[in-house]
């Protein structure tokens, strides 16, 4: 990865009766960073900085936020322009390599993928070894992590053709894996990809399909469903991106590290906000609460939160939540399901959310939570999926993180620090002395 920083001055810091020059960097776009390698060097002392919300970990090439315009970027192309006219398997390629493919080079990467979608047969072995109920990202992290026991001509990092092709066999291979967990919860056969199907045909049909009958993919409901998975296919330095990049700051193997990657998305402050935000409009349950729930939320000593509204990141109105909220529509209108209850709460919390002065102060605007869930619930999928479809979608982001850093001649094992806090050294007293 070539060095993309610029200098642009330096920051004087004065500690310790003497003061530091700190080189200042700027990348292509987005804020200035202080450089603060030599800090403890010079000084002795550490940086705090909880959360890392102040710090940046890495230069990377890969995807710019601007939370405060409401931008996001991949590679420079704006979301809604590649959710409106790319496919989810064009997107993944421009992630990996930088740039849009040609239509040679997108057909040759489709057929790439589509035929390394099949799992080894032994590997449906793994699934019968979760009772019924497990949840299915317990699934997840237990079966990406095996991949490596499967797939070990793929896991030497220093390879570049083992790094291609595991990068290969982890988008191929997710959705069947992701159909999977759902079907063994359901209690249904597993399906098998067909090499004749789109990635979002042939995840629908996997998740959707049984033995009994036929099963014809809805057109509008595979582009909603590769529109979903484009919106979620990356998003910076996230605490699971971050994750992915710091097990694999250790040389730890692809699959191990998507394995953590997946791990930490289960967070409900994660990747689980979605499932949080219906499971909220389930609670609400009818138009005529909504009034009780908005009162609530805005009492400061009350608990509830209203999930959906507002983003670490953005201060502005979510660029996903736009596309999301008209795929959103796009679905309930081809599945006729516009006057469920559910539905009728959401758009009412909608329109509150953008007019009530106390939410358009806060900036507390419906983010992609709040559409994809309510879509997900009218696709079929049970709330305990929703993290996995995020899974699915966001393994591409994380492998292109993880091949960045791979390559960066900068990198490092992870190392943070910390501000120790505990006991001062002290001699240890005998049991019977106790």
């Amino acid at each position: 990865m070539e060095n993309k920083t610029k200098p642009n001055g330096s920051a004087t810091l004065s500690v310790g009766g003497k003061s530091l020059d700190l080189p200042v960097l700027s990348g292509s776009v987005g804020p200035d960073v202080i450089d603060v390698k030599s800090l403890y060097a010079q000084t002795g002392m550490f940086t705090l900085d909880p959360g890392f919300t102040s710090t940046a970990s890495c230069e990377s090439q890969i995807t710019y936020i601007d939370g405060d315009e409401g931008v996001l970027l991949y590679r420079g192309y704006p979301i809604d322009q590649l959710a409106d006219n790319s496919s989810f398997l064009e997107v993944c390629y421009l992630l990996l390599n930088g740039e849009l493919p040609n239509a040679a080079e997108l057909d040759e990467y489709t057929n790439t993928i589509t035929h390394h979608t099949m799992l080894h047969t032994q590997f449906d072995r793994f699934f019968e070894g979760y009772r019924r109920d497990a949840h299915p990202m317990a699934v997840m992290v237990g079966t990406v992590g095996a991949l490596s026991a499967f797939y070990h001509d793929s896991t030497d990092i220093n390879d570049p053709m083992q790094r291609m092709i595991a990068t290969h066999r982890l988008i191929a291979k997710m959705p069947t894996i992701a159909a999977r967990a759902h079907k063994y919860s359901v209690g249904q056969p597993f399906v098998s990809p067909r090499n004749d199907l789109s990635y979002s045909e042939n995840f629908l049909r996997m998740c959707f399909a049984v033995p009994a009958e036929d099963y014809e993919v809805n057109p509008v409901l595979a582009k909603a469903m590769d529109k979903i998975f484009i919106l979620h296919a990356d998003h910076e330095q996230n605490a699971s991106t971050s994750t992915v990049r710091l097990a694999g700051s250790s040389g730890a193997n692809p699959f191990a590290c998507i394995a953590a990657g997946i791990a930490c998305l289960w967070g409900p402050s994660h990747g689980g906000a979605n499932e949080a935000a219906l499971n909220m409009l389930r609670e609400i349950g009818s138009v005529d609460k909504i009034p009780e729930y908005v009162k609530r939320a805005k009492d400061k000593d009350d608990p509830f939160r209203l999930m959906g509204f507002g983003h670490r990141v953005y201060k502005n109105y979510d660029p996903r939540a736009k596309v999301m909220q008209q795929t959103c529509h796009e679905v309930l209108d081809v599945l006729d399901k516009r006057d469920e209850p559910l539905l009728q709460v959401a758009m009412e919390l909608e329109k509150i959310a953008l007019e009530d002065e106390y939410f358009v102060s806060k900036k507390l605007y419906p983010n992609i939570d709040f559409y994809s869930g309510i879509t997900l619930n009218a696709l079929g999928f049970p709330t305990e999926m929703y993290t996995v479809l995020f899974a699915l979608a966001r393994t591409v982001g994380w492998i292109a993180q993880w091949e960045e850093m791979t390559t960066d001649p900068t990198q490092r094992i992870g190392r943070p620090r910390q501000v120790y806090t505990g006991a001062t050294e002290r001699n240890y007293v005998p049991l019977d002395k106790r």
